[in-house]
């Protein structure tokens, strides 16, 4: 072989054989950073689990080429736990909820994905849905459509329902279009409604009494951090009134209420594919704010029956789960 034949060789061999090599080569590792709601005695909590699962589906292996750096506390703490994950230099934070205006003010230009149950537009997070146009995006929780669907899940269970509470944060950005959504749907199932809206804690007694003293037959609570927060509270006044309470995340049948209908922990492996994405080269600017592309019906029949409530079979049968 002469020189010329074997620089040819040489030089064909480089040009075949990367891609065999590459895929066989480990990724760089990559430096993901947490901030999250305090989960209080749970070490692990399931959304952060679930979000784990969808960076390891996707190639993302803790110990291998992933480091997550997780941090833990209130809204209060937001910035400082950002400021943490800062200094450890993180090439993406994941925020959940109200987290996310605190690592906003403290990353600067580091890719931020959230997962916000308000509209984020409107809670000045991002541009618009479709191009947000900063450093955050991810995934927005609120969905008018399924204000609808709760409502219509009550009146198929029960019938006879004339009369609905509903619960929502008043600062919850959204709260007043996913009320209207809710209007609408009631309008057109018959059902007249009872607005209570609520800031703080200390709001919630005022609003049972208000239930009591109306005789609405049954409470949907928007879901949110604060609602959320007085889920047990609203369980057991449900339970002394012997009427349904439904919201839309999966905590709130746990809980003790009847009934939940939305997002469930499906949306923490739709966060991973964003932050995949961004790994890889893609621009937070550039990818849309998506709304969950899966929902989970949870019943708690347990407290269907501690009410005296019977739920319908072709209901049960829909659920994706049952708590007995």
């Amino acid at each position: 072989m002469n020189r010329r034949t074997f620089i040819g060789a040489l030089a064909g061999g480089i040009l075949t054989a990367p891609a065999g090599l590459v895929a066989q080569q480990p990724r760089k590792t990559a430096r993901v950073g947490w901030i999250a709601v305090s989960p209080g005695p749970q070490a692990t909590p399931a959304n952060f689990q679930a979000f784990r699962d969808g960076m390891r589906e996707r190639g993302w292996v803790e110990g291998q080429n992933l480091v997550l750096d997780s941090r833990w506390g209130n809204r209060d703490q937001a910035s400082a736990l950002a400021a943490e994950l800062v200094e450890l230099k993180v090439q993406v934070v994941v925020a959940q909820g109200p987290m996310v205006f605190g690592a906003k003010a403290a990353l600067g230009t580091i890719p931020v994905v959230f997962a916000f149950s308000g509209e984020p537009v409107e809670a000045k997070l991002v541009a618009s849905l479709a191009h947000p146009g900063g450093n955050l995006t991810g995934v927005t929780l609120l969905s008018f459509e399924l204000a609808g669907k709760r409502l219509e899940l009550l009146k198929e269970a029960f019938p006879g329902l004339a009369r609905v509470a509903i619960l929502a944060n008043l600062a919850h950005p959204g709260e007043q279009a996913e009320l209207r959504a809710s209007q609408a749907a009631a309008q057109r199932l018959g059902l007249s409604v009872q607005y209570l809206p609520v800031r703080t804690v200390a709001d919630f007694g005022v609003a049972f009494d208000t239930i009591e003293r109306e005789g609405s037959e049954a409470i949907v609570a928007f879901p949110d951090l604060l609602i959320m927060s007085q889920a047990n509270s609203i369980a057991r006044f449900a339970a002394r009134r012997r009427i349904p309470s439904v919201s839309g995340w999966p905590e709130f049948a746990e809980q003790g209420n009847l009934m939940t209908y939305g997002p469930g922990l499906a949306v923490w492996r739709q966060i991973a594919g964003h932050v995949d994405k961004i790994l890889k080269g893609a621009k937070p600017a550039d990818l849309p704010v998506e709304q969950p592309t899966k929902f989970e019906l949870v019943i708690n029949l347990k407290t269907a029956k501690a009410l005296g409530l019977t739920i319908p079979q072709s209901l049960l049968v829909r659920a994706d789960r049952v708590i007995e």
